[in-house]
Parts: structure tokens; sequence; C-alpha cells
């Protein structure tokens, strides 16, 4: 059973940049000074301050951290309407610099774009672990033997941040970070704010619209985690939505085996994957081992767009596993790093590994051992075993000072949740479930695997501009079309001249080009 933070810490302030509690009036009281962010790139266009902010707020005469904050004010000051705080996810992402990616956004004429590092993140009071040594060999598909140092690599791992975290590391969390957003509100002086998050950032709008609801306006919820899934479900089903990816990419392939060669049903193009990936753990093709195939896989499916070059792709991989030379085999390497590059990533500065504890894990080993068994089988793509393996939240060291926020929307209004039918980092039944518990408008996005949506999609960037801006709802259940298909005609299409797959020479700038387009490396 969950239940919300204590009510003294969730009181709703009244009036602008007032506190909740009168002991934390010094901490709503402050005005930053304002300096230029850095002295060259991107951040030459925002201003930042350095505020303090209590370590625990239940104790706010105690100690206390630096929290790094930005700002970019609004573009046409007659229109503005307040300040949109920006969190990019993780949970450890930086958002200093982030009102820097949407500049050119409609967003930026009418709001001050506010972004920050959370505590225990970049220049704000960073939270670090001790880099301990890797016990464990990464392999997507490992036997049972090798279960036992997965685990000691990850108690390792979590002896190596109770060492490092000093008194600050239980006090790193989600609750502590929205009180955090509250007390920026207050130093801003003002009476709400307006949010948009992606990723874990949706989970933190969230908690704070249930500790303070009556200070939050306008939110958007941009890739959302599932309300019920905090945090190792959530994990779990990322290893579920790269396979349903997977699938859906073979059934394509299947029926364009004119194209490629891999198999008439999907059924038969999986056999051709499982084929290349026995070859491959038995002799890889240079560093082309069945870990790189399995992450390849899953990173190449999600994105539609791509499909044709992970096709091509296979199809290099799978003439130089049978002793063939093609000419391209280097440029499909290439391609496939970056492929395997877009992976999902989790700081070792710490936060991830402490905020991913505050909700309780399994002790059981046995429990992983039997999860991971299932996983390495039907879940290979993505490198899904590791969202069932052992983490460093199965060895916590510390007892966290809060329970897990009982989300609700209470005093605030309806708000926005996008979700991507085939994201694999926040899979996409977390759109709908998070959309019903908060009585917020969903907006779907089909046949799409893209993780952060706005500015991506130029439906969803509509809609989210049209509601931050002029405050109009989408449906409450609205569907935005994804990234088209590769343009290859079925077999069983009409005769026709046919598009080939994606030339071997462009498979490289193909993928390089979709990131650039897409900003992949942004939030």
């Amino acid at each position: 059973m969950v239940a919300a933070a204590p009510a003294a810490l969730a009181a709703p302030a009244v009036g602008a940049g007032t506190a909740p509690d009168a002991k934390l009036a010094a901490f709503y009281d402050q005005r930053p000074t304002w300096a230029p962010c850095e002295t060259s790139g991107p951040g030459a266009q925002l201003e930042c301050a350095t505020i303090t902010v209590p370590l625990d707020y239940r104790h706010p005469d105690g100690d206390r951290l630096s929290l790094a904050i930005s700002r970019h004010r609004a573009t046409d000051p007659a229109h503005r309407r307040g300040v949109l705080l920006l969190n990019p996810g993780g949970p450890g992402g930086s958002g200093l610099l982030l009102p820097t990616a949407f500049l050119d956004n409609d967003i930026a004429k009418g709001y001050d774009l506010i972004g920050f590092d959370p505590r225990g993140v970049g220049k704000s009071s960073p939270l670090v672990c001790e880099v301990t040594p890797e016990l464990a060999t990464p392999n997507t598909r490992p036997t049972d033997a090798e279960f036992a140092a997965w685990a000691a690599d990850a108690q390792a791992a979590e002896q190596g941040c109770d060492r490092a975290g000093g008194g600050i590391r239980p006090y790193i969390n989600t609750p502590n970070t929205a009180r955090d957003m509250d007390v920026i509100r207050g130093v801003l002086g003002e009476k709400k704010i307006n949010y948009l998050g992606f990723s874990y950032g949706t989970y933190l709008g969230a908690v704070y619209g249930s500790l303070f609801g009556r200070n939050l306006d306008r939110n958007v919820l941009d890739s959302s985690v599932h309300p019920e899934w905090i945090w190792r479900p959530q994990f779990e089903e990322q290893a579920i939505a790269y396979r349903s990816d997977v699938d859906a990419w073979a059934e394509w392939t299947g029926q364009r085996n004119k194209a490629f060669g891999l198999g008439t049903s999907a059924q038969q193009v999986l056999g051709t994957v499982e084929d290349l990936a026995a070859k491959l753990a038995v002799k890889p093709v240079g560093d082309f081992d069945r870990n790189t195939l399995d992450l390849v896989m899953g990173q190449g499916a999600r994105y539609r767009p791509l499909w044709a070059v992970l096709g091509q792709l296979l199809i290099e991989v799978r003439a130089a596993a049978n002793g063939q030379q093609t000419a391209a085999g280097a440029d499909a390497a290439a391609a496939a790093r970056l492929l395997s590059d877009l992976g999902i990533a989790e700081t070792r500065e710490g936060v991830f590994d402490t905020v991913t504890c505050e909700a309780d894990w399994p002790r059981d080993l046995q429990t992983y051992y039997a999860d991971m068994r299932l996983y390495r089988e039907r879940y290979p793509y993505g490198f899904g075993v590791s969202r069932a393996a052992p983490t460093t939240c199965t060895f916590r060291s510390f007892t966290p000072p809060d329970r897990v926020t009982d989300l609700r929307r209470d005093n605030y209004p309806v708000g926005l949740v996008i979700q991507a039918e085939g994201d694999a980092q926040t899979q996409y039944d977390g759109g709908p479930a998070m959309a019903y518990r908060l009585r917020d408008n969903l907006v779907s996005v089909s046949d799409e695997g893209t993780h952060g949506l706005y500015s991506r999609n130029a439906c969803v960037t509509a809609i989210v501009d049209r509601y931050l801006l002029d405050g109009v709802l989408p449906g409450s259940r609205s569907v935005c079309p994804g990234d088209p298909r590769p343009p290859i005609p079925a077999d069983t299409a009409p005769a026709q001249v046919q598009p080939h797959a994606a030339a071997p020479s462009t498979l490289e700038a193909s993928v390089r080009q979709f990131i650039a387009a897409k900003h992949l490396d942004r939030h």
C-alpha cells in the first residue's frame, strides 16, 4: 500500500513565493543572482543561478544542498503567461541547458523556459558512486552459471554507492525533487508553474501535482512511466516493448522477401535472426557478436524509418558470417555501432542507482534468476535480460525517508499525456494508465518507437503548443501518426518497379541522418 507524503510537506502555497511551512520561508524568499550559463556554446543564450534547498525537508534548519537553475525569458513579453519548468528524465538527467532545445518552438514566445539540475545531478550538489570493477561479462543471453556474477556485480555497485554517497544519498528521491521544484517556483516569484517533463520527468511531474496541486497550471507528460510500475516492473516492461517492436519489424520484413531475402513470414524472419545469433555466438564477425546483434535488433526495430536499414544490415552480417566478402561490410559495422549506441543511457553519477531504489525491490535472488531465464529466451533483443537482473536496489543499503507517492490530480487543470505505441523505454501502456490515474487527456502516436515526442513529431508538437499557449485541450483520446515505414512495397503489391532497401553505402549515413533529424541525443 502506498501513501502520500506527510501533509505538512505537501501543503500548497497560497500566493506567489509563499512557503508551505514557515520554517521553509528562507528558502522560498531567496532572490538569486542571474548570470550567463556559459561564456560560449548553447548555454550562452540562458541565464543561470544557484539557490539552496533543505537536504531533509522535515528538518529545514539542518543541512542544505545547492541547486542550479536556468532561465530563458519569454520572447513575446506582451503575451507571456508564466514559467514552464522542464525536465529531461533519467532519473539523473541534467536539465540545466534543456531550454536551449526549445528556443525555436512557439512555447519560447509565451513562457520563461526554466531548466534545472535536480538534486544530486550535474551543477547541483552531486551524488556520486565509486566505480567498481565489473564482475560479470556482458551477455544478452547469460547461462545460469553466470547469474551469480551478475548479482555480485550489482551488490558491489551498491556498496560503491553506499561508500561514496555520504549523508545525502537517502534524500535523493522524487518527492524531494518535487519539493525543490516548488522552492524554484517561490524563488521565481510565481504563484503557479507550468510543466513539461519527459520519461522519468513524467513521474516527477505527477508527484509534484500530487503534492502541490494548487501550484500547478498546465502540464504535459511526454512518454510516461506507468504509475503502478515504480520501479522494477517499469524496466521489465522495456524488454517486452523491444520484443514487440522486433515482432512488428519481422512481420513487415516477411512481407518483403523480394527486397531482403530473410524469410516470407515473421516466423521465418525471426528464425533467420536466431540462426545468425547462433553463428555469431560461436564466431563473431569482427567485433559484431551475438550481443551486438541483440542490441542492434532492439534499437533498429523500434524506429520505423530504419527498418530497411536493419534488414540490409542483417543481409551484410549474414553474408560475412557465411564467409562471403561484401564491399559494404565496414559501412554495415559503422551503422551497427550507431544503432547499438542508441540504447538507454543510465548514469553512474549515483542518482539513477538511488532514485530507482525509492520503492522496494525483491531481496530473494531466485526471483531475479527465474525472470532472467525467461527474459534471455523470450526477450533477448535490446539486452532485455538486463531488465530482469539484480540491480543496486536489490541490495539497497539505506531506508527511504519517503513512501512512494499516491499519484492523483487534485486542484490543477487537465493535462496531456503523450505516448508512442512502440516506445521501448516507457512502454505504451504507461500512457493510458497515467492518463487514467490523473484524469488527463491522452495523445497516442501510432506505429512509432521514438521516446520523447514533443518537437520530434509535428502532430504532437502542434497539439502541445496549442494547449500550453492557448489552453485548448485535444479530444480525451487523440491519435497522431508516427514516422512512416520505408516505402518498400510488399511482395503481394501490384507489379511495379521495386525500390530496393537502402544501398550498402548509405547505411551509416541513413542512421546518422535519422538521429540528427530526430535529435535523439537531446532528451
